[in-house]
């Protein structure tokens, strides 16, 4: 039986760089539970409101609370992703939202 990582992060960061000529912006955050990361990523969409996409996931309450947003890209792409990352690092109580400026 393998040994289950649950882990999350200390401090909110973000992160910006530029791939193909769309500007990429990530945010990430520890929240409390699911209530908290809605927040957050309403927080960012308003303080991003003029971008092209607003992806997010997060999951909460030990994984049992775990979503995502594509926020208009094709279906699939953007969200999953994002949340498999933070699940395949074994992360909890985290929200990310990566906002892009199609260049």
């Amino acid at each position: 039986m393998g040994i289950e990582r649950d882990y999350t992060i200390l401090n909110s960061s973000e992160v910006k760089f530029e791939e193909k000529k769309s500007i990429f912006i990530c945010n990430i955050s520890r929240v409390k539970d699911e209530n908290d990361a809605l927040r957050f990523i309403d927080n960012i969409k308003s303080k991003y409101k003029d971008a092209t996409h607003n992806v997010y996931a997060y999951t909460t309450n030990n994984g049992i609370s775990m979503r995502y947003s594509d926020d208009g890209e094709p279906q699939g792409t953007a969200g999953p992703p994002v949340l498999e990352v933070l699940k395949r690092e074994g992360l909890n109580d985290v929200v990310c939202v990566v906002t892009r400026y199609f260049g």
